[in-house]
């Protein structure tokens, strides 16, 4: 999604309140208005560094992570864009910096986005449009090797995708999500998030089900684009609890990303595999190494200590995850059952989600894993799911659920239960729920 998850808490709120006015819907998919603020602004997406384009359904994030890691281990400056943001606007922009990059000030923020409303004159934009716009002049105006670009929804009329012609195209895992916008079919969305791809380009693709695969392959043809996907070109796989890359220039045994839960060897070998492609420069094995350094909040977090901790039962464990959508869920609960196998401990699923978002679909992942659900709302946002939707939906699977007016009380209440052994707390359903959760824990992203 491209909207904030949470309400600004920095200086540039003032400025955010006044672009996101000047368009009466927060999503309007469509390129005319940014290529006018862009000529207007004196195009700055032509003086970018170097562009890897990510787009995907879900571990888009994830794999930004990734790339940036192994680019930093390298020595390189690296910018980033991604979306949506957990607590604080400024997340969404990082700096390149040598030995790490830094995520915008508000003062640069705030001149960024002052910049792009006083150049728009007042036009019709919506915000994330005049911020992608102002990540652009940010971008141009600080020099850096590389500018990892995330999507911000589908692709073929994200304001991303004015890029002429980035280093490679990366896709993600596709799934449904977002139909309101991309289509109701999985070829449809395919057909929105593979419109990236540009001419001669090298395109990254992770593991895909077959009615995207074919979308995808019909549009790298068209595009002459070389295609470099999971399964054929390359493969990644987990050994001995290390990840395992190879493709037709040989193997790579590499220690395991940090990031928790199995997909994250996907997302981290899809980032390799993007890199390979490029090639360039061109990266020392050291440099491949460095996936262990990502850090990516809210995707099979486990929270260790903050503010939170204390209001659960005594000895349970807290995880924070963000999926939101089938397959979200889905890789979620392959995480927990490797927890599971680990050590067992009963399991408790707190939620909250959006309204456009089919609860069914993503907590019948979990039907197998626990029969307990708890249904919060999610603060500060006017379409979120009413928690008696969401309970109706986890009654429908056949669990048994109760409602909290928060994740404090969720909390709380687990404590008057009796467990034999600790629980494990899963707090999951939306990004727009991660946010305030890291921030009652005291554990922004920094």
């Amino acid at each position: 999604m491209s909207a904030p998850a949470a309400s600004p808490q920095s200086a540039p709120a003032d400025v955010i309140a006044r672009l996101s006015a000047l368009h009466p819907r927060r999503i309007d998919l469509g390129l005319d208005r940014m290529h006018r603020l862009l000529e207007k602004l004196g195009h700055p997406e032509r003086r970018l560094p170097p562009v890897i384009h990510v787009a995907g359904t879900n571990g888009k994030g994830s794999t930004v992570a990734y790339l940036r890691a192994i680019l930093e281990r390298a020595g390189l400056k690296v910018h980033t864009f991604t979306s949506p943001y957990l607590v604080r606007i400024n997340e969404c922009f990082r700096l390149g910096r040598i030995g790490g990059g830094v995520l915008v000030s508000d003062d640069e923020l705030t001149e960024a986005l002052t910049h792009c409303e006083r150049v728009n004159d007042g036009e019709p934009i919506t915000f994330f449009e005049a911020k992608t716009a102002a990540g652009f002049c940010l971008y141009a105006e600080n020099p850096a090797d590389v500018l990892l670009l995330e999507v911000g929804l589908g692709g073929r009329l994200d304001s991303t995708n004015v890029i002429e012609r980035p280093l490679a195209a990366v896709i993600t895992p596709l799934g449904m999500d977002h139909v309101e916008y991309l289509g109701d079919t999985l070829a449809a969305i395919a057909g929105e998030k593979a419109a990236i791809i540009k001419r001669n380009v090298p395109v990254v693709v992770a593991e895909q089900q077959p009615e995207a695969m074919a979308v995808i392959e019909a549009e790298a043809r068209r595009q002459r684009a070389p295609l470099f996907a999971a399964g054929r070109q390359w493969h990644v796989g987990v050994e001995c609890g290390r990840l395992v890359y190879q493709d037709d220039r040989g193997l790579m045994d590499l220690a395991a990303p940090r990031l928790f839960g199995r997909h994250q060897f996907d997302n981290a070998g899809l980032a390799i595999a993007a890199l390979r492609a490029i090639d360039t420069p061109k990266l020392p094995h050291a440099a491949f190494e460095g996936i262990v350094n990502a850090d990516w909040p809210a995707r099979m977090q486990r929270l260790s200590s903050g503010g939170l901790i204390c209001l659960g039962p005594v000895g349970s464990e807290i995880w924070l995850d963000g999926g939101h959508n089938a397959d979200g869920g889905r890789v979620a609960a392959a995480a927990l059952g490797d927890l599971e196998e680990r050590v067992s401990r009963p399991l408790v699923v707190i939620a909250g989600m959006m309204a456009n978002k089919d609860a069914s679909a993503f907590l019948a992942n979990f039907a197998g894993l626990t029969r307990h659900i708890i249904a919060v709302p999610i603060p500060d946002q006017p379409n979120a799911m009413p928690p008696d939707r969401l309970a109706d939906a986890a009654r429908g699977l056949g669990m048994r659920v109760e409602i909290a007016d928060g994740i404090e009380a969720a909390l709380r209440r687990l404590v008057g239960l009796a467990y034999e052994i600790p629980p494990r707390i899963l707090i999951t359903g939306s990004l727009y729920l991660a946010g305030p959760v890291l921030a009652l824990n005291g554990t922004p992203p920094a």
